[in-house]
């Protein structure tokens, strides 16, 4: 946990799931920088916060906590961050309904007077929302972006002038810096939002080759099959038989749909903090599975939401960043929840690349650790539960 001093008062807050041996920060440069702005602080007018405030990917609930009083609505991508955004609140003893939250697939407000974006690190993700949420702003909606100065690229700048309207940005302080837009009329708005994409699983994937992809904005490698999946397709189980097959971390769900497609009979419970990739992992699912296929679409950290010991296999592919910050700390616990939700017997695939030695965690974590597959930048790995 940490400590965040504001224009207005101090915060105690933390990001999800709590660890106390944790040294990242649930906020940074980028939302102090922000906050001052909104206070006036920075050398600048202050923000008047009256009427409808939009917060766009607030990381760890840092904004919306400090702008808790004037009951702003949170807009994101990530079930860790609403979950956050709630657990701040209350840890700071601030009324739990001050922040509205919802998910970037919610329809957006229909009236904005301040938006504040906090830059993600995916443009197409960034792309998508500022599509949604500009029929929404008004001449004279305050339009704030922030990041840390690596963030923010000319790109980025473009994309606020094309789909918000006039845009400049600020001078870095500790290293951050500030997006400023002034909306423009919506007839001078350019081109239709281009997501989400379809594609062609190629013809070399196995079982799904042919399957159409959907691809909602901000899933990982929104046009094209990544290569570390395309491996772990060509190396996963062949099972039979009325089995719970798990697709932990699912993305767009491309090796969920693979597993029905190998077994009919198997139910498939696709999981992602996504909601974006939840979306993505339903649309591919509905769009390709045989007649009959049965899957659910369950958002929470990892499998938490499973029943102990209800799952046969779990297929995962774990991230390795957690926004910028380079971490084991998602994979450890997508391998510890993985353990809980499989019966005696039941089996974890793996794949992941080389370098990272995820074969001595899965060992500490299960007891075993088979290399079923490998080349020189990717090996995938069996363990039973025991």
């Amino acid at each position: 946990m940490n400590r965040l001093t504001t224009p207005w008062r101090e915060l105690d807050l933390a990001r999800f799931p709590y660890d106390p041996r944790d040294q990242l920060r649930a906020w940074d440069a980028a939302d102090e920088y922000l906050l001052r702005r909104l206070a006036g602080t920075d050398g600048e007018a202050a923000v008047e916060l009256g009427g409808r405030i939009v917060v766009l990917g607030d990381r760890w609930g840092a904004l919306s906590t400090a702008l808790a009083e004037h009951r702003p609505t949170l807009v994101t991508d990530s079930w860790l961050a609403r979950r956050a955004t709630g657990d701040n609140l209350e840890r700071n003893a601030l009324d739990a309904g001050a922040v509205r939250v919802l998910t970037t697939q919610d329809p957006p407000p229909e009236r904005i007077d301040v938006l504040l974006v906090r830059v993600p690190k995916s443009l197409a993700l960034l792309e998508d929302q500022l599509h949604r949420l500009a029929p929404a702003l008004r001449p004279g909606t305050v339009v704030l972006g922030t990041g840390m100065a690596k963030e923010i690229h000319t790109s980025t700048l473009k994309l606020f002038e094309r789909l918000v309207g006039p845009t400049r940005t600020s001078l870095a302080w500790r290293k951050a810096r500030l997006i400023s837009a002034a909306p423009a009329p919506a007839a001078t708005w350019t081109g239709a939002n281009p997501w989400p994409l379809r594609w062609t699983l190629p013809a070399d994937t196995g079982g799904p080759a042919g399957a159409t992809v959907v691809n909602h904005a901000g899933v990982f490698c929104a046009e094209r099959l990544d290569i570390g999946t395309r491996f772990f397709l060509r190396h996963l189980p062949r099972r039979d038989g009325p089995e719970h097959v798990v697709d932990l971390g699912c993305g767009n769900g491309v090796v969920g749909l693979a597993a029905a497609l190998g077994n009919p009979q198997a139910r498939l419970t696709f999981t992602d903090e996504s909601f974006q990739a939840l979306a993505s992992a339903e649309a591919t699912f509905r769009a390709n599975a045989p007649a009959g296929a049965r899957a659910d679409f369950l958002a929470g950290d990892g499998p938490a939401g499973l029943a102990p010991g209800s799952a046969d296999l779990v297929l995962n592919n774990p991230p390795f960043h957690s926004h910028q910050a380079t971490t084991d700390a998602t994979a450890r616990r997508m391998f510890t929840g993985a353990r809980e939700v499989l019966r005696p017997g039941g089996e974890l695939w793996v794949v992941g690349n080389r370098h990272l030695g995820y074969h001595t965690l899965l060992r500490r974590v299960f007891g075993n650790c088979d290399l079923i597959a490998g080349d020189p930048k990717f090996v995938v790995l069996r363990c039973v539960r025991r």
